[in-house]
């Protein structure tokens, strides 16, 4: 099995080199999915999060308010370590879960927005940051998501800088390009990360026979 942490900005497209990985046959841990599970209605995770910010995060049907809470912690740096603390654990053991589930000679992808953010690098075989320059983010965030711009500029400012994501990325994978550039990237990305797999798998086989011998 290979590990692999996707990570990039927001707005930079990670979702679509993760849609496109899929498509080449990667196992797709998606950590923000995972994240709206964990505070789903009914759950632990939801009753600590209107523990620590109130029920005015929760919308008349009862599931969180996801723009409301929002709009609190991205301007303020102290509650999104707040709801960090409470989230980032019950999604750590739940992407465990389904990690382990994966066959031995799988691609594993962790699609995780804040991995340079949170030192989550470590933790994976590889890392691959999608890349885009803030313009090409504000654009996308604004015209394709509907942000305001000062929404869009106060998200961005949140997570770590273009540059502190670079620094820890083994594969890059520049965004700013047409689709099927993009394709092609992914392609040749896709290459390597299945031979690595590949070996991994066979030394995980040789060892284990040696062990046995």
């Amino acid at each position: 099995m290979l590990t692999v942490g996707l990570t990039g900005g927001i707005g930079a497209g990670k979702s679509e080199v993760s849609r496109l990985l899929v498509e080449h046959g990667a196992v797709l841990i998606d950590a923000d999915r995972i994240a709206r599970e964990v505070v789903a209605p009914g759950t632990p995770g939801l009753v600590a999060v209107v523990d620590a910010f109130g029920t005015d995060v929760l919308a008349a049907d009862g599931s969180l308010d996801r723009p409301r809470l929002g709009s609190i912690v991205f301007a303020d740096p102290e509650k999104l370590a707040v709801l960090n603390s409470i989230v980032h654990p019950l999604v750590g053991a739940r992407s465990r879960e389904l990690e382990s589930a994966a066959a031995e000679d799988a691609v594993v992808v962790h699609d995780v927005p804040l991995l340079t953010e949170n030192g989550l690098a470590p933790l994976y075989d590889v890392v691959i940051v999608v890349d885009a320059g803030p313009e090409t983010q504000l654009d996308r965030l604004v015209r394709l998501r509907g942000m305001t711009e000062e929404d869009a500029r106060a998200r961005m400012a949140a997570q770590a800088t273009r540059e502190q994501r670079r620094e820890i990325a083994d594969i890059l994978i520049d965004n700013d390009v047409p689709l099927e550039a993009l394709k092609k990237r992914v392609a040749e990305v896709w290459d390597d990360l299945a031979h690595r797999a590949r070996q991994a798998a066979a030394g995980s086989e040789t060892g284990t026979q040696e062990g046995t011998e």
